[in-house]
């Protein structure tokens, strides 16, 4: 049968797809235009069956506010050439503006929401991995709704965004600081009072866990250099053998490194002191309070000496923010 150019441009006008793919379709599907489509639509899922263990590590990150409610998406790919391409970045924004449009509740809500052409968006990013021959996903996709909101989209690679809901309109620079605050430091949450049990959990134990170890270290390395002994030439297996076939230590030494810290660490892990471990524990997971949680952080923004909570007090004491998304594509 004869495929003419024009019949390969129109089903590429009607599927988007490349020119050759167009062709092999209509004559796969002799001329018949809807089973082209189909052709095509088919060929799209049994190249994403083909990539699905494939890790979508570029892409790219859009938002879009409007009505008191905002979006975050992302619209992951394989490499950073497809990420870059015209028809990929529409396609993302496509996928953005359905999604502000209908505020699905969810990612699975998203797959089934249409985009301006009529397909759905789990159909069109199908399609596309069809095209393009590379895996395409739904990374993400973040809703939340508040009196006032800022978004950031990071410009040089677009692949991190954030949004922060705010109780009022705040000063437009400050809004920007902190929506920007949140993508730069990626905060566990808005304070130290709502940051998850969990989190708070898991720090305990990895404090309790770094300061017994660091406990256990000290009465080490004081009983090696009691024994005239340098801890750093004895701190790994590794650096034993190649410190004493360097010379710098002897076989004596070198046994007796090793039986000190075989020895002293597990004295010392037996007779860790309790309450001082609890103490210093606490205190780190303090630190990590201020470092993580949005409204003790250094406001970025400021002279250094303010954080987010005191920058936005001065602007406006009946200023909160009430929620914050963000998502990158390099956590």
């Amino acid at each position: 049968m004869n495929i003419t150019a024009a019949d390969v441009m129109k089903l590429r006008k009607m599927t988007s797809a490349g020119m050759m793919d167009c062709k092999k379709a209509l004559m796969e599907a002799e001329g018949d235009f809807n089973k082209a489509m189909d052709i095509i639509r088919e060929k799209g899922k049994l190249v994403a069956a083909k990539r699905a263990d494939r890790n979508a590590t570029e892409g790219a990150v859009k938002a879009r506010v409007a009505g008191g409610k905002a979006i975050l998406v992302c619209l992951g790919c394989e490499t950073d050439f497809v990420s870059k391409n015209e028809e990929f970045q529409a396609l993302a924004d496509a996928i953005a503006d359905a999604a502000i449009a209908a505020t699905p509740a969810d990612l699975q809500g998203l797959m089934a929401c249409k985009i301006a052409d009529g397909r759905t968006v789990e159909a069109a990013v199908t399609e596309q991995t069809g095209k393009t021959g590379e895996k395409h996903e739904l990374a993400y996709y973040g809703l939340l709704e508040a009196p006032y909101i800022k978004e950031y989209i990071h410009k040089i690679n677009g692949k991190l965004g954030a949004l922060v809901g705010f109780n009022k309109e705040i000063p437009e620079e400050l809004a920007k600081g902190i929506v920007m605050q949140v993508a730069s430091m990626n905060p566990v949450s808005i304070s130290k009072e709502d940051c998850p049990q969990s989190v708070l959990d898991n720090e305990k134990q990895i404090a309790i866990e770094k300061t017994k170890e660091e406990q256990i270290q000290k009465a080490v390395d004081a009983a090696l250099k009691k024994a005239g002994i340098n801890p750093a030439h004895v701190d790994s297996e590794d650096h034993i053998e190649s410190n004493t076939a360097k010379g710098w230590l002897t076989p004596d030494q070198a046994a007796q490194a090793r039986e000190i810290i075989k020895t002293v660490g597990a004295e010392k892990a037996a007779n860790l002191p309790a309450q001082l471990i609890e103490n210093i524990a606490n205190g780190r997971v303090q630190k990590f309070l201020k470092e993580m949680t949005l409204m003790e952080q250094e406001y970025q923004m400021g002279d250094g000496k303010q954080s987010v909570k005191d920058a936005l007090a001065a602007a406006d004491p009946d200023a909160k923010v009430l929620v914050f998304k963000r998502f990158s594509l390099n956590d």
